[in-house]
């Protein structure tokens, strides 16, 4: 019989950082900037993808979860910081869903909009809110497949009652994307030959 378990190893230097920076964040900047250093430690320590994402809690600013993308490393296409930081925060509360009574209100901040399939984990997750850095666009031109995503996807999740900021700190976040094609980054594309 395969093996019927699967675990995604966050790497090394990722507790340790997560384990500095226990404070509150206060502002959109500053969660972002604390999303977009993930992605570019992620490039600069070889051990996945430019992009970082942190569930906070909405009011406290206090950190809940962290993710970075490991696609490559660990041989699974839904790797993504989105995916494993909504992840790690359910698991960490016990809970499958972020919008439970008694809860005290969720929100996931990511270093670039979020793919087709991170579209959909955002509103299966329970977050109330979300705050992207770089757009679409930058990482497409990156070179990375994003998805068919509908165009008026803030809309989709604004009807379901998240609220959504985008282009937080996007240059900042364009230049990991760009670190990470400068450093031979490997784009990955299920679609590729």
């Amino acid at each position: 019989m395969p093996d019927c378990n699967f675990e995604a190893i966050l790497p090394p230097w990722l507790k340790k950082f997560f384990a500095e920076h226990r404070e509150a964040l206060l502002s959109d900047d500053e969660r972002m900037k604390f999303a977009i250093e993930l992605a570019r430690l992620n490039v600069i320590n070889g051990t996945g993808g430019p992009f970082g994402a942190a569930v906070f809690e909405r009011s406290s600013g206090n950190l809940v979860a962290v993710g970075v993308n490991l696609v490559v490393q660990s041989n699974c296409s839904h790797a993504h910081a989105e995916m494993l930081a909504l992840a790690i925060a359910q698991h960490n509360l016990s809970s499958y869903s972020l919008n439970q009574p008694g809860f005290p209100g969720y929100e996931l901040v990511t270093s670039t909009e979020p793919c087709a399939m991170c579209f959909g984990a955002i509103i299966w997750s329970g977050v109330s809110r979300l705050v992207c850095g770089a757009c679409t666009a930058d990482a497409e031109h990156a070179g990375f497949d994003e998805g068919a995503k509908p165009g008026n996807w803030i809309a989709e999740l604004e009807k379901r009652g998240i609220e959504v900021v985008t282009g937080t700190c996007r240059s900042e976040a364009g230049a990991v994307l760009q670190l990470y094609i400068d450093r031979g980054g490997m784009v990955y594309n299920g679609r590729a030959r």
